[in-house]
């Protein structure tokens, strides 16, 4: 029999291509006082790198800082790359400022931004009602869990194709796809799925379940 062997097989899968070549995005998922050491934000990298020296500038609140030093596992790295899950040590940054699901990203290099809205592609799974404008539950988007409304149903969409069936629906049920315009109820950053994946996709939880996902077409600030 010809072909290949399973190990000739996987040697040939290529890995993954890593984004380092986009800016920066890490969005947080802890934030630690680390004594002696000062504050200590913790998260993975999704696309760029991050190395000691950068100024980051953590949105929402736009605040800008010098990174000391990138640790994993307790080592100094000299940069850290899509998927890395890092500790990294800022200057005169306190604690209080920064939180769970801000966002790191390289200040002189597409820094982020918080949204003031964005259009999303959703997919309506498991609502035991309707979903009118207005609606507003809350967005689990990388590591940010924020109330988000409904503000506007652009338009229903054949959840297959993407084809337009209806524009500005009263409603959308389970089943149903849409285009719709979402409003953050707190300050929040979200990205275009085409721009930085990770950042674009998102689920939509109410009463203890997932009700619909969705991915982020464009973002207004």
């Amino acid at each position: 029999a010809n072909g290949t062997t399973l190990l000739e097989a996987l040697d040939a899968i290529l890995p993954p291509a890593r984004p380092t070549d986009k800016p920066l995005r890490l969005p947080l998922q802890d934030v630690y006082k680390i004594g002696g050491i000062g504050t200590v934000p913790v998260g993975r990298v999704e696309t760029g790198v991050l190395k000691p020296g950068m100024v980051v500038t953590f949105a929402p609140p736009s605040l800008t800082t010098e990174v000391k030093s990138v640790e994993m596992h307790h080592e100094s790295l000299p940069e850290a790359v899509p998927g890395d899950n890092v500790g990294f040590n800022i200057k005169n940054v306190s604690v209080k400022e920064i939180r769970r699901g801000y966002v790191a990203g390289d200040s002189k290099n597409d820094p982020p931004k918080g949204a003031g809205s964005f259009n999303a592609q959703v997919i309506i799974l498991n609502h035991p009602g309707t979903i009118n404008a207005g609606y507003a539950p809350v967005l689990d988007c990388h590591t940010a869990h924020i109330a988000c409304k409904f503000s506007e149903l652009i338009e229903k969409i054949d959840r297959r194709s993407g084809k337009k069936l209806e524009d500005s629906p009263k409603s959308v049920k389970s089943g149903d796809a849409a285009i719709v315009k979402l409003i953050p109820q707190k300050p929040m950053v979200v990205e275009a799925f085409s721009s930085y994946p990770p950042l674009g996709r998102f689920a939509v939880r109410d009463m203890r379940q997932t009700v619909a996902v969705g991915v982020i077409k464009s973002v207004e600030t």
